[in-house]
């Protein structure tokens, strides 16, 4: 597989989604010490999204790091209009995602992690179920896994060499 190059963050007009804010304790010697942990999604709603894990002893510090963090870990999504070119089923851990292409009106058909990510990739129609578990960490991975292996025609028949329409036929 051809290396890909690196999206810059800094020409796309990005927006960014929180997937979730989970506050998490550890019990030391002195006590209790919590901090927080935010999954943020960024998107240009074009074919461009990243995810980032951000940790702090403060929730906007948190929030900061993850958009950081999505912002370094952006793909470019092959879209066929306004939905996938293809079914394609993205794993990572125990998460599993099941990812259809849908005709044009359908809408975005997926739970609340899937959706904000397929929003923010610039996805309009298409229906989505996580299959196995429902960590929104181990659901966002499968995501991008899935979103990853998506394949136009024309990308396929470019690494084989051959003309569109032999793939097509």
């Amino acid at each position: 597989m051809a290396v890909k190059e690196r999206i810059n963050a800094a020409t796309l007009d990005l927006q960014d989604k929180q997937i979730s804010l989970n506050r998490v304790s550890k019990t030391v010697k002195g006590g209790r010490v919590t901090r927080f942990a935010a999954i943020m999604v960024v998107g240009d709603g074009n074919g461009h999204v990243g995810y980032g894990l951000g940790k702090a002893t403060e929730v906007q510090e948190a929030v900061r790091k993850a958009i950081e963090d999505a912002k370094k870990n952006m793909i470019t999504v092959s879209l066929k209009d306004t939905t996938i070119p293809h079914e394609v089923i993205g794993e990572y851990g125990a998460g599993k995602v099941l990812l259809k292409p849908a005709a044009p009106g359908t809408g975005i058909i997926a739970g609340k992690t899937v959706r904000a990510i397929l929003e923010l990739a610039g996805i309009r129609n298409i229906r989505a179920k996580c299959l196995r578990s429902r960590n929104p960490v181990n659901v966002v991975k499968a995501t991008f896994e899935g979103l990853k292996a998506l394949r136009t025609a024309e990308e396929v028949a470019k690494s084989r060499g051959i003309p569109v329409d032999a793939i097509k036929g």
